[in-house]
């Protein structure tokens, strides 16, 4: 890294194929929004000859196929592949969106790779969620490695940034964050600032010069070495702590010095198996340049130092039925297991599955079994289906150029797999298995939709299973007690991409309702009715008459049904009308139209005729009893209530539990969870939250995450349940 001699790039159009293993190199760029990920791609694109010109190829796309509502948005709202080659190996470089919304996005690009680089901007820093993504490649051990953009910024400071990193991401050892090359500056221009013209390698003492766009190297001069000197001998030091040659520390401190090979080949190893973290610097090319600042350290950093995909733990791997099944790591010539990280819809192709092959090789025009288990409650069905592979392809830009196969540990797009959703399983036809799904983030903003016109509900339905078999961190929900259609998006810029893709990809224009929260209905105390249902208008009548009482229950008790009837007052074949017919109405509600519950109802008495009395009038006559109970007491609104967690960093537990009182919630208790986190329990009204996953995000500045599950419906306070009342326009 830095000495090494400049690589010949792949030719700008080439599809980019890959025949072993050994010879791919799977990398996910991780940052927030603006950090200049996007432009980091275009920039490695263009040094490595995968397009002609920045941000375009040949035949005029983007390297990153933005759909229209990252063009007009100007952000990235889904996960792209930009594979380049360099040195004879294939990078897969995976451009991951930086706004939170979009975090399911960026799980399965951490998924599909094997190695992570943190993107962070010199003019911004490092933020609360990029550390806890760091924290959860650090869980699992991925290689990562920092690179520091924006440094023309007026003001940007690479040295500090990097100390700002080893804060951020060096907790356990900051010695382990180090930088690999120094930026070296040029004169300063009329506005003060001096500009990064070129690196200087801290291991070669070499000069790399990139004013004039392209990569030259040099001799530093004797004025410059002074500089690195103290920055050398600490990452030296670094990279000899975690050298597996014991004897190199006692050698370098002995004054011996160290081969610069020896130094490297150690480094390498370190970052493969993620326990040294270097640090890096980048910027576009000069006008008219073909090699942005630091893209060819990069590139050797990646293929020299990032993991082959022999490296990657294979994720649990079972039989359809659940058995597990030990597969060997990355076996070109083992049963066929592959993952579908993303689906997107061409308009002219179809849908399009980006697959990451994890054993066997994928070709076209075979017959795979298409497995997807367990994310039933989100709107996805469990499948096993049989699927014939269509045409293999690499996407290059808007373009997908084809190939012929996909071996183990490459990535490949996949067209024409119409039942194969977001984290499906491709497997043998004659030997299905299954993937242990990742991580995927819980949906908590609710999102009530209906059909704009008659035409749009004709295609919601279809235009809705498409939108969630392409994102799996979206939950579809046809609500039976608001009978409201409901998708839980993970945010508002989540929620509005949803509703553009109904709208330009599948043709459903939809309108956005308030969401209805379910209620409930209980009597708050005794009270009796008499329902009496006769009628006779010539020939058969209609005759029943019953007595009820009707008690309240504690909560979670449901509907309870006693006859007391004594004499035959009500004939035995009439009782289960009359239970009938007070259930149907407890369904329907009492008063404000919610579901009646906690209640024990009990027939005490009653009066039949022996030719008009039927079924159907006693069911009539039980639900005209509860409707006369209901005006003898006050009702109560029952609103449910959810356990809540609020995983949260220190500084911000005391603004969290202010914020879940003054929602009417319940704080039971916090612990301590790691270094600089607190988990916060509590119980808060579902009125209360409908939109806390937007406002947590602001208040502790995207360093919290929450989870909620419904634990009881409870009364709601008298004067909410008149505002609620008053606001669907009922009676208080």
């Amino acid at each position: 890294m830095g000495d090494k001699a400049q690589t010949h790039p792949g030719a700008a159009g080439r599809a980019v194929a890959a025949d072993h293993p050994a010879s791919v190199r799977n990398v996910v760029l991780v940052g927030h929004s603006g950090s200049g990920k996007t432009t980091l791609v275009e920039a490695l694109a263009l040094t490595a000859g995968a397009v002609n010109r920045a941000g375009r190829v040949e035949d005029g796309g983007t390297v990153s196929d933005y759909d229209e509502i990252e063009h007009r948005q100007q952000r990235s709202v889904q996960l792209s592949l930009a594979p380049v080659e360099w040195d004879g190996f294939k990078v897969n470089v995976l451009d991951t969106p930086g706004y939170a919304d979009f975090v399911g996005e960026l799980r399965a690009g951490l998924r599909a790779a094997d190695a992570a680089l943190f993107v962070v901007s010199a003019s911004d820093g490092v933020d609360g969620s990029t550390r806890m993504v760091w924290e959860e490649c650090q869980a699992v051990g991925m290689p990562r490695a920092i690179v520091i953009t924006h440094l023309e910024a007026a003001r940007a400071d690479f040295e500090e940034m990097t100390r700002v990193c080893a804060e951020a991401f060096g907790a356990d050892d900051p010695d382990a964050v180090l930088p690999l090359y120094l930026p070296l500056r040029g004169p300063e221009g009329p506005d003060g600032h001096a500009p990064v013209t070129g690196l200087i390698g801290l291991l070669s003492q070499k000069l790399f010069d990139y004013a004039s766009g392209e990569r030259k190297e040099s001799e530093p001069g004797e004025d410059q070495l002074p500089d690195i000197e103290e920055a050398r001998n600490r990452l030296i030091e670094g990279i000899i702590a975690e050298s597996e040659d014991e004897t190199l520390m006692d050698r370098y401190l002995g004054g011996e010095q160290i081969d610069v090979k020896t130094l490297i080949d150690d480094l390498e190893r370190a970052v493969a198996r993620g326990t040294f973290f270097p640090v890096l610097a980048a910027a576009p090319a000069a006008d008219g340049g073909r090699q942005g600042l630091g893209t060819v350290e990069l590139l050797e950093l990646i293929t020299g130092g990032f993991p082959t995909p022999f490296e990657h733990p294979l994720p649990g791997v079972t039989t359809i039925d659940g058995k597990a099944r030990e597969l060997k790591a990355c076996d070109t010539g083992g049963p066929l297991v592959a993952e579908v990280v993303k689906t997107a819809s061409d308009p002219y192709v179809g849908r399009i599955s980006l697959v990451r092959v994890f054993s066997g090789t994928l070709r076209p025009d075979e017959t795979v079994h298409v497995s997807g288990h367990g994310l039933a409650d989100r709107g996805h069905e469990d499948h096993d289906v049989d699927e014939r592979i269509g045409a293999l392809s690499m996407p290059f830009g808007k373009q997908q150029r084809p190939v012929t196969h996909a071996v183990a540990g490459d990535l490949v797009c996949v067209a024409k797999l119409g039942r194969a959703e977001t984290g499906d399983t491709l497997s043998g036809k004659d030997d299905p298995l299954l993937m242990e799904p990742w991580q995927m983030p819980d949906p908590l903003l609710p999102l009530a939709i209906q059909a704009h016109s008659k035409a749009d509900e004709d295609k919601l339905s279809q235009g809705l299973s498409r939108l969630v078999a392409e994102d799996p961190t979206m939950r579809l929900e046809q609500n039976q007690d608001t009978h409201q259609v409901v998708l839980w998006c993970l945010g508002e810029a989540h929620a509005d991409v949803a509703l553009e893709r109904l709208r330009s990809r599948y043709g459903v224009q939809v309108d956005v309702v308030p969401h209805r929260v379910s209620l409930r209905e209980t009597f708050a105390t005794k009270a009796a009715g008499r329902g009496r249902h006769v009628k006779q208008s010539g020939g058969h009548g209609q005759y029943a008459i019953c007595e009820i009482e009707v008690e309240p229950l504690p909560g979670g008790s449901g509907i309870e049904f006693v006859d007391k009837v004594v004499g035959g007052a009500v004939p035995r074949q009439f009782i289960p009308s009359v239970e009938k017919g007070v259930r149907a109405q407890a369904a329907k509600g009492v008063v404000a139209g919610y579901p009646l519950v906690d209640v024990r109802i009990t027939l005490l008495d009653g009066k039949a005729h022996s030719v008009d009395s039927s079924d159907a009038a006693f069911q009539t006559a039980g639900a005209l009893a509860l409707r006369e109970a209901a005006t003898q007491t006050r009702i109560h609104l029952l609103e449910p209530v959810a356990e809540v967690t609020v995983l949260v960093a220190d500084d911000y537990v005391g603004a969290v539990m202010s914020d879940l009182s003054s929602r009417r919630g319940r704080v039971l208790g916090t612990e301590q969870v790691g270094s600089g986190r607190t988990l916060v329990r509590a119980e808060v009204p579902e009125f209360e939250i409908g939109r806390y996953a937007i406002d947590l995000r602001s208040l502790s500045h995207g360093t919290a995450r929450f989870d909620r599950a419904y634990a009881r419906h409870e009364p709601m306070p008298p004067q909410v349940a008149e505002r609620v009342r008053e606001q669907a326009g009922e009676p208080s």
